[in-house]
């Protein structure tokens, strides 16, 4: 696990000056404190910072071949790396390391561009041909490693956090673009390739950016699955039984390590069916748990405690409050860089810090509900397809009884089954307003009206789509989009925060594409979520686990008081015309709703919270200044 940064001045003659590579790595100290390397040659420079894993004493980055024609700077892991070794060591290929880094540089050697597909694991990685003088850099396909790039005259800069692109001298100092704004208050966080800044993009998952020396560069997905069901389609046993290999196999592979390897286990049945697989493989790990205490109801400290328990291993809790949360949540949105508007961003920094202080590697349980439908909003989306084919008037009529009691996210999801283009239904299902109420919080002028409001990658998506049915379409694009560019997204920034790697079991890409060809009825069945997961998990764990509450990590608990406690902060910043959300939003529109919310008329806590987080986005880059010590530095002086 590394950060990773860079310069290409493809149409231009100067040369990458080193001491701009040292500005950029400096600024991603906390991804890589063990280790640190650079590269130049002529408009072309690396730099790299290293958290030791695997080959503790080998594996200095940058990494070449012994001719020096191939340069490789690289974040992440590669899982299959002693197969692909194993591979090329048949061909002829010598290896000086252990490290996983050295099939990327042999593999592309073997297989140019190719050797992406080669590769099942998480990265960001950036290959240089000196032959060619041509520059790949390319994301993980589940989207786990961030790779973020700014293109002005010429010059190309890229880093694993914007940050290090922002360290770089000659480039302009970050502006707010108003409709990324927009797509933040619809979704809660910013589709790739757009961040919340003016000419920084980021590289979506499965996707990669070609520069080559005088040439214009372009972007285009490498990992183009497209799922077709099984056919024939496994039954309840041979699926149950083919899915617990696939995630043994995969947990395995993703234990490999140098160093020592815990996990960051919820209350929930997902980390404790991963738990179990992992003890499985090698005796009891170390747990880490956080949550908010007794005073919450839907706490998760206890069940994460019963659960390590029962499976043999200690548990590390962090229990925090409130007030923390408050006085933190500026901060932490400052490491994420990006606006992400989910409370859980607070637990998962106090988490990743205490697992830190035992292990440099940790496993979470990300994946079983986008994969399997553990969510509520795929059951409206499972069972919309028998709705659409009701007469008209008896879908009137039902909506009138469902209407009756259902919330107003569900009706949201039920009304939208009628609309009849597949991502319009899905746009509907993710947005947290409707396109008429966002656009009416802001000010006249500030959005541009031509600007699509249908995501340019979602659209890109649709021909992978044809395969699947409704729900898997809509788990598709959560996959490619909501999970990679959210929550992956804030959970890789919060952890490298405190130099810990994260690794993702469920979301191997044989998982993936296994669950993505299953039919809907092995996902959500009889009203069932996670039909299948749940199977497997039941080979594992009693039903005193499995029966427990859906929570989240820790967010629903905090959702529940952040109406309450949260409440006099938003008084401050919306009481503020001075405020940087009045840059761009209406003044009147956010009175309004918070007038609302406050008399019970209407509940806007996810629209208020989601204006708060965007409100400390604005100001970090309002005075945003490049750091010379480093975020490890930052972060400990301001405890």
């Amino acid at each position: 696990m590394c950060g990773i940064c860079g310069q290409f001045n493809f149409s231009r003659g100067e040369e990458v000056r080193l001491e701009d590579l040292r500005a950029m790595s400096t600024a991603i100290v906390h991804r890589g404190p063990d280790d640190h390397g650079f590269y130049t040659n002529r408009n072309l420079g690396f730099g790299f910072r290293r958290l030791s894993i695997i080959d503790l004493s080998g594996g200095h980055q940058p990494m070449s071949n012994r001719q020096e024609t191939v340069w490789v700077v690289f974040n992440g892991e590669i899982y299959n790396f002693p197969e692909l070794r194993k591979q090329l060591e048949e061909r002829g290929y010598q290896f000086r390391t252990n490290s996983d880094t050295e099939v990327i540089v042999h593999g592309y050697e073997e297989w140019g561009d190719e050797v992406l597909n080669h590769l099942n694991g998480m990265f960001g990685v950036a290959i240089w041909d000196v032959n060619r003088r041509r520059l790949i850099l390319a994301r993980d396909r589940m989207g786990i490693k961030p790779v973020y790039y700014s293109i002005r005259d010429g010059q190309l800069w890229f880093g694993s956090e914007i940050r290090a692109i922002l360290a770089a001298p000659g480039v302009p100092r970050p502006a707010i673009d108003p409709q990324a704004v927009e797509s933040f208050l619809r979704y809660r966080y910013t589709p790739a390739p757009d961040t919340i800044l003016e000419g920084v993009k980021k590289l979506a998952a499965g996707t990669r950016l070609v520069v080559e020396e005088g040439k214009l560069p372009t972007v285009d997905r490498w990992w183009d699955f497209s799922p077709e069901k099984f056919d024939p389609m496994p039954n309840e046993r041979e699926a149950e039984s083919q899915l617990l290999e696939i995630y043994s196999a995969a947990v395995k592979r993703q234990l490999i390590s140098d160093v020592p390897v815990g996990i960051l286990l919820s209350g929930g049945m997902d980390s404790a069916l991963l738990l179990a697989l992992m003890s499985k493989v090698q005796g009891s790990y170390k747990t880490f748990s956080v949550g908010y205490g007794t005073t919450f109801v839907d706490d998760e400290l206890r069940d994460a405690a019963e659960t390590a328990e029962i499976l043999g291993s200690s548990n590390a809790q962090v229990q925090i409050s409130p007030v923390e949360f408050e006085a933190n949540l500026e901060r932490v949105i400052s490491i994420v860089e990006e606006p992400v508007a989910t409370s859980s961003i607070i637990p998962m920094y106090y988490v990743c810090e205490r697992a830190r202080q035992e292990v440099t590697v940790a496993l979470i349980g990300q994946g079983p509900d986008e994969l399997f439908g553990g969510y509520k909003r795929h059951l409206g989306v499972r069972y919309g397809e028998y709705w659409r084919r009701l007469p008209g008037p008896i879908r009137s009529l039902l909506k009138s009884a469902v209407s009756a009691y259902r919330s107003e996210s569900g009706r949201r999801a039920v009304y939208s089954l009628d609309v009849q283009d597949r991502l319009q239904r899905y746009q509907q299902v993710f947005s947290l307003l409707a396109p008429d109420s966002i656009q009416a919080l802001f000010r006249p002028g500030v959005l541009n009206p031509a600007f699509p409001l249908m995501p340019a990658g979602w659209q890109e998506l649709l021909p992978q789509m044809a395969g699947v049915d409704e729900l898997g379409g809509l788990q598709f694009l959560e996959i490619r989009s909501s999970l990679p560019d959210e929550l992956l997204l804030y959970a890789d920034k919060l952890s490298m925060a405190h130099s810990l790697e994260l690794r993702v079991p469920y979301l191997d890409q044989e998982v993936v594409e296994y669950a993505e060809r299953l039919d809907s009825s092995f996902k959500v069945r009889f009203g069932t979520r996670k039909w299948l997961h749940r199977r497997v998990a039941g080979q594992f764990l009693p039903k005193t686990i499995l029966a427990r509450k859906k929570r989240g990590f820790a967010t629903n608990v905090v959702d529940d008081w952040l109406r309450k406690s949260v409440s006099r902060n938003m008084d401050t910043i919306f009481a503020d015309m001075s405020s940087s959300i009045y840059d761009y939003l209406e003044p009147g529109a956010i009175k309004t709703m918070l007038g609302e919310h406050k008399a019970g008329r209407a509940d806007h806590h996810k629209v208020l919270f989601s204006i708060v987080v965007l409100e400390y986005v604005l100001r970090h880059y309002r005075t945003y200044r490049p750091s010379r010590t480093g975020l490890v530095a930052e972060v400990a002086g301001r405890n």
